[in-house]
């Protein structure tokens, strides 16, 4: 029996690559030198994209006229098109729900890190600086309040995290949750104006883009710090640069940039700043969990079965 064919936009986890090109005919474009080249033999032939953070954008999908199908293993969609899709009738999907945890947990990583500054500590011993005397003292997290903006499936973990370390923790978001305890600002400025920690657990894309600008970030100052483990476009980067080099905020812990791998120079040079590159979900185990449910998806779409994680 022929296998559909699909193209890789992404190289994965090599678990689920292999996995991939076991079920599928997989064209690689993440590998071509020449993009149209590489697709216009592949035009009559291709049913579905498989992608993990590289762009589908609709001049991909034009190319492919017989495309059915962009399966993302990630739980944000800001690379992908979706009114393109839509208005093509193309379906898809994402791997929510089983990355949460880790997301959460670095999340949780990233405030301990800024909070008590354990990157700088780490170079203290190293460098032999605590034999010339102790380290300055810095701030404690419990009793803090965290404020969460994006109260969903992660908000919500990072939530219960913060409960065990005894945080107060409020929340943010388009609209009230009546099914949770936290108290719900609905203005995002007063909301900062009240927190020692924002994090922020929205999705990408133009609704999201800047929603913690200057005024926001305003309003978290002086005693507040940023934590963003959701997608750099949420912050308006310049405008955090300028508040952390001038010591406005307390600090900032960053696994994503407006720019990704690309990170400006004055955030590298901040000692109030904790970076990490986009590894939210970078462990084995959810990886490969994420490579699953891609596959399901994959698997029920050309099955004509109902999808698992359909987002469009």
């Amino acid at each position: 029996m022929d296998r559909v064919d699909l193209v890789a936009a992404s190289a994965f986890y090599p678990p689920v690559m292999e996995a991939l090109t076991a079920a599928y005919a997989v064209h690689p474009l993440y590998q071509a030198t020449d993009r149209a080249a590489f697709l216009t033999p592949l035009k009559d032939k291709v049913r579905g994209i498989a992608t993990f953070t590289s762009r589908v954008d609709a001049g991909l999908m034009d190319a492919l006229p017989r495309l059915e199908i962009v399966a993302s293993m990630s739980i944000g969609l800001d690379h992908i098109d979706l009114a393109a899709a839509k208005a093509r009738g193309i379906r898809v999907t994402n791997t929510p729900g089983v990355l949460t945890d880790d997301v959460a947990d670095l999340a949780i990583g990233l405030m301990v890190a800024v909070s008590r500054r354990l990157v700088v500590a780490d170079r203290y011993v190293r460098d032999g600086s605590w034999l010339k005397g102790p380290m300055p003292l810095e701030r404690k997290l419990s009793g803090t309040t965290l404020g969460v903006l994006g109260m969903g499936r992660i908000g919500q973990a990072i939530a219960k995290r913060a409960a065990a370390m005894n945080m107060t923790t409020v929340y943010h978001g388009p609209r009230r949750k009546p099914e949770l305890s936290y108290r719900f600002y609905p203005d995002l400025a007063v909301m900062a104006a009240d927190v020692d920690y924002l994090v922020i657990a929205v999705p990408g894309g133009p609704a999201t883009q800047h929603l913690v600008d200057a005024r926001i970030i305003a309003a978290l100052a002086p005693k507040g710090a940023i934590i963003n483990i959701a997608r750099g476009s949420v912050v308006d980067q310049a405008a955090l640069i300028e508040a952390l080099t001038e010591r406005k905020l307390a600090g900032a812990g960053l696994d994503v940039f407006e720019e990704e791998p690309r990170v400006p120079e004055a955030l590298t040079r901040l000692d109030s700043v904790v970076l990490t590159p986009h590894i939210g979900s970078a462990t084995h185990g959810t990886r490969l969990a994420m490579g699953r449910l891609m596959l399901d998806n994959l698997a029920a779409h050309f099955a004509g079965k109902p999808l698992p994680a359909p987002a469009v």
